[in-house]
């Protein structure tokens, strides 16, 4: 699993703006992994929907986080997701819980990963013919019918 992003801010009281990429390998696929889903630890800013927060509101004022962003690792039928995520302001603009959180859920898809590789591919065949006692009670009958035939 390749996961990539980047994360842009504009100038002036605009919240930053998290653009990230997952994608499965080939392999990862062809395993039919199952998708993995982990609450992760970047906040979710209130008013998430605002592009914008004004200094002394929400998380500029006094602001303990009661919400964090869901991060899920894309199906493997499709095998890619993308996503964008508003994250808070901050006067630092650092992140550290985004590569700690894609780290969380590399991890978890690796768990995943692991317990589904272990199930081996299965190839089973049969096959039945008639039985000896059946054979016997129709040979009469079927050699009668070849013996009459025209």
């Amino acid at each position: 699993m390749n996961i990539s992003w980047v994360i842009t801010k504009k100038r002036g009281n605009f919240r930053p703006v998290l653009q990230y990429s997952i994608k499965l390998t080939d392999f990862e696929r062809e395993l039919g992994v199952p998708m993995v889903r982990i609450e992760s630890s970047i906040p979710k800013p209130p008013e998430a929907s605002w592009e914008y927060c004004w200094p002394g509101q929400n998380e500029r004022g006094e602001w303990t986080p009661a919400e964090f962003h869901q991060l899920t690792t894309p199906a493997h039928k499709t095998g890619e997701a993308t996503g964008i995520l508003r994250l808070p302001w901050r006067e630092s603009g650092e992140f550290p819980e985004v590569e700690t959180s894609f780290q969380a859920l590399r991890e978890a898809f690796e768990r995943v990963l692991e317990e589904t590789a272990k199930s081996a591919p299965l190839r089973l065949c049969g096959c039945l013919e008639t039985s000896t006692q059946t054979r016997r009670v129709i040979a009469p009958a079927f050699a009668a019918e070849r013996f009459l035939r025209p």
